[in-house]
């Protein structure tokens, strides 16, 4: 029988317990060296708490940034992603989920027609936000659902000079959760 090799990588139990021998003011000044020690920790935080004039305004300049590049630089379509996913974490309140992905539609369909380009990775990067935010639609109040809606659909509308078959899957989309193309 052989021995269990050693652990090399902390686990959150350890830095649990560590936690907990933290008195209020220790915590504190934890969270606020990791407050100051990155951009993503501010951005977690404000989401979290959410505190700020805009809690989304940082994950949706991450997605600008990805989407709709300066001329000479390529979409990060992982990127964009990841900021959907950071926002995510730090609370994925439903609503917050579903702008971000509206956002995310907009934003390539908009690079799209300003270029008038688009590679095919890019067209089903936004087909699959555009049918997570059609699914996410159901879970926010009707008056929210009426605005992403027609959002939605300006999209799917744009989506018609792209190719790729985009337009016909949105409208395909819509259908299929409910919301009439």
């Amino acid at each position: 029988m052989t021995a269990r090799k050693p652990r090399t990588q902390p686990s959150w139990s350890e830095v649990k317990a560590k936690l907990a021998e933290f008195d209020r003011a220790g915590l504190l000044g934890l969270v606020q060296d990791l407050y100051a020690a990155s951009k993503e920790n501010q951005a977690f935080l404000h989401a979290r708490f959410s505190v700020g004039a805009d809690p989304l305004a940082v994950y949706k300049k991450h997605i600008e940034k990805a989407l709709f590049p300066d001329w000479n630089k390529p979409i990060r379509i992982g990127e964009a992603k990841k900021a959907i996913a950071d926002y995510r974490k730090a609370i994925g309140l439903p609503d917050g989920v579903l702008e971000l992905q509206t956002y995310f539609c907009e934003v390539a369909m908009g690079f799209s027609m300003e270029y008038g380009y688009m590679e095919e990775n890019c067209a089903d990067a936004i087909a699959l936000q555009f049918a997570a935010a059609l699914k996410g639609l159901k879970t926010v109040p009707q008056f929210a659902q009426s605005i992403g809606c027609g959002r939605l659909d300006k999209v799917r509308l744009l989506a018609a000079n792209v190719g790729y078959g985009l337009h016909d899957e949105m409208n395909d989309l819509m259908e299929q959760a409910g919301f009439a193309a």
